[in-house]
């Protein structure tokens, strides 16, 4: 069948225009039939071939459509001239090929994926990447700054900022910080040696007692060294309890009280530096020229400068406020403190037991029940 139809269609005169297009041809209707049986029959167009046809000649038409998917089109596949046998009687056949389909890819909704900003999610992580690179940059710049400050100020190339009053309440407290912090550890050093002594006190009183059960010839000796030795047991660890007591007030005092007043100072000190800073800025960009490139400027950093000020001003506030009542709690706490510290060693050196218990109910210091206050098994026996 397939050459039945070629060779009616290589003996057929086909009229050619002058743009190569074939006008009118005859049974067209009844050729396209068979054409269309003829690519049934034929190669598979979904995979790379050559499409040819006639006795003699080829048309080729290179077709890749693999899996790209897109938009069907019908074309043309051009035409390609052929002579059969040289020329018989001026007539030319061709070798015709048949409409073919083939995909046309849509590539646009791929290149605008690949092209077209993301969006969505990325946006608020930029934001906040915004966010952090702007806090960074301002902590440069103000680093910066207050480091040059700080260097002009030591080389003494720059000027800082002075309240003599308030500077010389502060390198008291620091002064007296460190003198407290002296007795403190003086304290605690005392109060250490004394709680060995009351052990060791506690064990030779436990020993008396022991050898006056075990030497009858010696008992009524060492019972009155073992009750001296309670007794002064028993009154050291009153007089240990006043003076823990002393020494965890001088403690808050210390390293509470006066830390705190001492931090809000350092918050002060870097206020006022970064103040000197931003005021020696601005100071400098009005010495420059005035023009449209350096107004902007000059108003920022005046901007930037009441800014500080007024921080360094609100600090100041505070420190001065924080020193007032630093002053009056060390007064108070001191006065209570010393007080019950030499009443209690009085007392104690004294042989006063009577004393030194109240002078622990005075100051309501509550002390460790000795372990001397309840009789052994053997007293009771």
């Amino acid at each position: 069948m397939t050459d039945g139809i070629m060779g009616k269609a290589a003996t057929m005169e086909i009229a050619i225009n002058s743009n190569g297009d074939t006008a009118g041809l005859p049974e067209d209707d009844g050729l396209e039939q068979d054409l269309q049986q003829v690519m049934v029959s034929g190669p598979n167009l979904n995979e790379t071939s050559i499409v040819s046809g006639g006795y003699g000649g080829t048309a080729e038409a290179i077709i890749a459509t693999g899996t790209i998917k897109g938009k069907l089109e019908e074309v043309q596949l051009p035409w390609k001239e052929r002579a059969i046998g040289g020329s018989q009687e001026g007539k030319s056949v061709f070798n015709l090929v048949p409409k073919v389909r083939i995909y046309k890819p849509r590539c646009s909704n791929l290149h605008q994926s690949q092209s077209s900003p993301v969006t969505g999610n990325e946006e608020p992580a930029r934001g906040i990447a915004g966010e952090k690179f702007d806090i960074v940059k301002k902590w440069g710049i103000n680093t910066y700054k207050c480091t040059k400050q700080l260097i002009s100020e030591r080389f003494g190339r720059g000027s800082r900022t002075v309240d003599l009053e308030l500077e010389a309440q502060i390198e008291l407290l620091r002064d007296t910080k460190r003198k407290y912090e002296n007795v403190l550890r003086l304290a605690r050093a005392l109060t250490n040696h004394f709680y060995n002594l009351v052990q060791t006190q506690r064990a030779l009183g436990e020993s008396f007692s022991d050898l006056s059960q075990k030497s009858p010839e010696l008992q009524e000796e060492f019972g009155h060294n073992a009750d001296t030795q309670k007794l002064l047991c028993k009154n050291g660890e009153t007089l240990l309890g006043a003076i823990n007591f002393f020494v965890s007030s001088i403690n808050t005092l210390v390293n509470k009280t006066m830390e705190d007043t001492l931090l809000t100072v350092k918050l002060f000190e870097s206020a006022r530096l970064e103040y000197d800073a931003y005021r020696t800025d601005l100071e400098e960009l009005n010495l420059g020229p005035r023009d449209s490139l350096t107004l902007p400027k000059i108003d920022l950093a005046q901007q930037l400068f009441l800014v500080h000020k007024e921080k360094y001003e609100r600090l100041r506030s505070d420190v001065t406020i924080k020193l007032k009542f630093l002053e009056e709690n060390k007064v108070k706490v001191m006065h209570k403190q010393l007080l019950l510290f030499h009443n209690a060693i009085s007392a104690y050196f004294a042989g006063n037991q009577q004393q030194l218990e109240q002078t622990l109910k005075q100051f309501n210091v509550k002390t460790k029940v000795s372990s001397y206050e309840k009789p052994s098994w053997l007293e009771e026996q």
